[in-house]
């Protein structure tokens, strides 16, 4: 579905909103405020705040969702330079949009069969099944090993990643960066986190570990 501008603001101003203040702890009128537009025009365009979020949901998962197509129907690529840009994009994807996983990690804790928990599990679904079809490919090529738990895979790049990003600050207490500047470590932990993640699914896909 094709958003437009006034309607993705409305989305991002209430993304920072659910973030900071959860879900229930935002009111329609502080996401009017933020995004600068009057309440009639959330009304308008959305019906409500729980059909804001759901448009929330929807368009940050479409964007992925093409993301992983566009990297799966890339032919220039081989099966594990396509895996390596996956791990790129979504790593990029996860630390660019840091509120809207703030707010998807809540989601997903919160013990409910609403629309919103039936948009995370459509999400994952598809999410998965496109990487599936990707680790497929590498098969089919031989370039990949046979009995791969494709759904453990998901969870260890989504896991590890969100791990880190949750707790960023830990991480660097531990390893002693508190002196780094924040947009210096984003770029030292992303390429860290992008090599640690490459090397470790070069040696579960293929036969070279």
């Amino acid at each position: 579905m094709e958003y437009n501008d006034k309607q993705i603001a409305i989305m991002d101003a209430a993304e920072k909103l659910f973030a900071d203040n959860g879900f229930s702890g935002t009111s329609v009128r502080d996401i009017a405020e933020a995004a600068g537009v009057n309440l009639a025009m959330i009304s308008y365009y959305f019906g409500s705040k729980e059909k804001l979020m759901e448009a929330m949901f929807r368009y940050r998962g479409d964007f992925m969702r093409l993301k992983l197509e566009s990297i799966l129907l890339n032919s220039n690529l081989t099966p594990l330079q396509k895996v390596d840009k996956l791990i790129d994009e979504y790593i990029e994807r996860i630390f660019n949009k840091q509120c809207f996983h703030k707010v998807m990690l809540r989601e997903q804790m919160v013990d409910n069969t609403g629309p919103i928990a039936e948009q995370i599990t459509q999400l994952k679904a598809t999410n998965q099944a496109l990487f599936k079809q990707l680790i497929h490919e590498g098969q089919r090529k031989g370039d990949f090993k046979k009995g791969l738990d494709v759904p453990f895979l998901m969870m260890t790049l989504v896991g590890t990643t969100s791990q880190l990003l949750t707790s960023q600050k830990y991480y660097r207490a531990l390893n002693n960066l508190q002196e780094m500047k924040n947009e210096e470590f984003e770029k030292h932990i992303k390429k860290k986190l992008s090599a640690y993640l490459k090397n470790l699914f070069k040696a579960i896909l293929t036969y070279e570990a």
